[in-house]
């Protein structure tokens, strides 16, 4: 390894030390410890038991509008998607488009319930959030599919929606942000050019098996395989639900795309005691590689998904980084591009 990626590993290995801030959890049960002794049945009613989290006063997201409405996905199966707008919204708002973490195999609308609702109410922007068909019931490429035909009918049916069908941002936490890259990829393969934005959360980019160690840093697997939230035998076990055999396609490790020129800009959030982070990381190095404009805020020493604890100093940094960066990209992408 030379000097560069040394000094890089030794930067890496400093995001783990614990931040003090989260040291009163540090006796937290872990829910997901030992996954793969856990049946997936038994995993679905821990989530579904986790109560919903905001990192502010409720009443700063008040008022947003939501509702539901029930599309066909391509083969003719029913997709719910959360549909949150406020009053503040003028029309030709840019459309975020939301698909929830879980590890594909886990979760609904509500795990991005906090972030949805903050952006609904502080962005000029409708949030759709998509719940997408689960693991292992449904493995790649349904979660992608789903997502994406839920997105093209959001685009359809723009001026119902009120916004404008080519300025869209896609966004998830997790497994999330993976499909939500997946969405951008595609919205560049296939000459769409609608996706102006990506907010990629603690994103997996890639199968552990394909990792290309001869061109990233690769230690988060070891250095965080006992981390609070999820380990790494969670996060191994999570990508065999989704892709049992085919891990290495790029809609589902979209770090091991041909190219990656031509993306919309990026917003890359990584925490830096995660099993994971390193994905974060070499996605952020490959975006810039090819000319992408990349924001990424690493947040050394706290754990996936730490934002579920609302009383971390961090937490509003986490949610305000992603106000921000859509309402960047709304008013001043120009000057990036």
């Amino acid at each position: 390894m030379d000097s560069k990626r040394d000094q890089m590993a030794a930067r890496y290995a400093a995001y783990a030390i614990p931040d003090p801030d989260f040291v009163k959890y540090k006796d937290m049960e872990n829910p997901f410890a030992g996954a793969g002794e856990l049946s997936v049945s038994v995993m679905r009613e821990i989530i579904s038991q986790m109560p919903l989290s905001f990192p502010y006063a409720e009443k700063a997201a008040a008022n947003v509008g939501v509702r539901h409405q029930h599309i066909t996905a391509r083969d003719g199966a029913e997709l719910e998607l959360r549909i949150y707008k406020d009053a503040h919204v003028v029309g030709n708002a840019i459309l975020f488009f939301v698909t929830h973490g879980g590890g594909w195999v886990l979760g609904d609308h509500n795990v991005e319930e906090g972030m949805n609702r903050l952006v609904a109410k502080k962005t000029n922007s409708v949030v759709v959030s998509v719940n997408y068909r689960l693991a292992p019931e449904f493995p790649f490429p349904y979660a992608v599919n789903d997502s994406f035909d839920a997105l093209q009918w959001c685009r359809q049916n723009a001026d119902a929606l009120g916004i404008a069908a080519n300025r869209v941002i896609v966004g998830g936490s997790s497994s999330g942000g993976n499909i939500a890259t997946a969405l951008a990829l595609k919205d560049r393969d296939e000459g769409i050019g609608a996706v102006l934005g990506q907010v990629l959360n603690f994103p997996d980019t890639r199968h552990p098996a394909y990792f290309p160690k001869d061109k990233y840093v690769y230690c988060s697997p070891e250095q965080n395989k006992d981390a609070p939230i999820l380990t790494t035998e969670a996060a191994h076990w999570f990508w065999e639900q989704y892709c049992p055999n085919n891990g290495a396609e790029s809609y589902a490790s979209p770090l091991l795309a041909t190219s990656h020129k031509g993306l919309a800009p990026a917003l890359i959030q990584v925490a830096g005691l995660d099993p994971v982070r390193d994905d974060g990381l070499a996605y952020s190095e490959a975006l810039k590689a090819a000319g992408v404009p990349v924001k990424t805020k690493v947040y050394p020493g706290l754990p996936r998904a730490f934002y579920l604890f609302p009383d971390l100093q961090e937490t509003p940094t986490y949610f305000n980084t992603i106000v921000d960066w859509v309402n960047f990209l709304d008013k001043d992408l120009a000057k990036i591009l």
